[in-house]
């Protein structure tokens, strides 16, 4: 198993623009980079919407391609539909270029002529297509790369997200190694220097930061006719631990992530505890007398202990909803892991009832295995514990970005 050990992202305005309408994203596993098009500022509002589409996670059902696919034409529905309603934003579009490090193999999906690259033993491979008119030109022999780099009509893009309520979108997968580099950018660097100059900055340079910081150069030194945006991320081999069976708190069923509006593909999981070894490690929820998990109530639960647990429950939602405590579990955050044993956050309380309603819904999927986390830290982790939003989130961002040491 793959993951991201170092990320980089940097933007440039530029020397002949401006503003800046590429937006980008950076949340290993999911890295995305978006070049918008359109007048008063509505590039700028298509590729931020286009890039704030992963900002909660990935579906978690289908394939790394089948999910990226997903959240591509959900972002492009958002940004038709805007330019639909706002007149300011009649035309908006974006290119969108994502990559997703499932297991030991990258997927990405790909509208428009924004790039990802891969640098590998000092090679570098361009992993997508421009949907350009020059690129097309090239492709039938009509133009030589010298030519493409100076046509006039370079810019012309025959494929974004936003012109059309659907959009075709290309989706690859590509086996990864460890020491491997990605790279995803714009075309203000590919179209002002040529990828021998890419390949040298990348190879040469002797981190991600430094590569980024002289491409960016070197693109404005060309001219720097275009915002320029780059996305660098090396990936490195994790030693998978096997975990113990982990104790889940519901089944899920029925339970659909937030992270998923239609195609009936976000069912999640539910969330499960780190590995309990000990008694004094096992979740709060199996000690926590009246909520017990489901296929696990016990045997002495009789008619009279039914009944109450009914009432409890019925009182507990009436409760919940008609009363100020609906609003104070929706600012409380647990961790856990789903189904698929990934670490993610959860809004609400680690409770399901006892007809097994859950109180807690998903709130961002990380692309973490729990398994890939230190046991010592794993426990304290994934214990559900009731947080901040903000604290959540600041535990969310050590496992991504690897900042745990046990």
């Amino acid at each position: 198993m793959l993951r991201a050990a170092e990320t980089i992202q940097r933007t440039d305005t530029g020397r002949q623009r401006r503003g800046n309408e590429d937006s980008s994203y950076a949340r290993a596993p999911v890295f995305v980079i978006a070049d918008g098009m359109g007048g008063a500022q509505a590039g700028e509002v298509a590729s931020q919407i286009a890039v704030e589409a992963f900002a909660h996670g990935l579906p978690e059902r289908g394939t790394g391609e089948e999910r990226l696919s997903l959240v591509v034409q959900r972002a492009n529905r958002e940004i038709y539909e805007r330019a639909q309603a706002e007149r300011e934003r009649a035309g908006m579009g974006t290119t969108l270029t994502a990559a997703y490090i499932d297991g030991d193999h990258v997927a990405i999906a790909h509208v428009g002529d924004s790039r990802a690259y891969l640098l590998r033993d000092g090679e570098l491979t361009r992993l997508t297509e421009d949907h350009s008119l020059v690129e097309e030109l090239l492709r039938g022999g009509k133009l030589t790369e010298q030519e493409a780099l100076e046509h006039p009509q370079r810019s012309i893009i025959t494929r974004a997200l936003g012109p059309e309520p659907i959009v075709e979108v290309d989706t690859w997968s590509y086996p990864l190694r460890p020491g491997d580099v990605v790279m995803l950018c714009s075309d203000g660097l590919t179209s002002m220097i040529p990828e021998q100059q890419v390949q040298a900055a990348l190879v040469e340079a002797t981190s991600l930061q430094a590569a980024a910081d002289r491409l960016i150069d070197e693109a404005n030194e060309a001219g720097g006719r275009d915002n320029i945006t780059v996305v660098l991320f090396r990936v490195e081999d994790v030693d998978v631990a096997p975990l113990d069976q982990p104790t889940m708190i519901s089944s899920g069923a029925g339970l659909r992530a937030s992270t998923v509006e239609d195609g009936g593909s976000g069912t999640a999981g539910g969330p499960a505890t780190a590995t309990a070894t000990r008694p004094d490690e096992r979740p709060r929820l199996a000690r926590t007398q009246g909520w017990v998990q489901p296929g696990r109530r016990q045997r002495h639960f009789g008619r009279l202990g039914k009944a109450v647990a009914g009432l409890l429950a019925l009182a507990a939602v009436v409760f919940l909803v008609g009363g100020g405590g609906y609003i104070a579990t929706r600012q409380l955050y647990f961790l856990g892991t789903n189904g698929q044993g990934i670490v993610t956050v959860y809004r609400g309380l680690p409770y399901v009832l006892p007809f097994g309603i859950p109180l807690y819904e998903t709130y961002y999927v990380s692309g973490v295995p729990a398994a890939t986390i230190p046991p010592t830290y794993r426990a304290h982790l994934l214990n559900h514990d009731l947080r901040s939003q903000s604290k959540a989130q600041d535990l969310i961002n050590d496992v991504e970005l690897g900042k745990i040491t046990g």
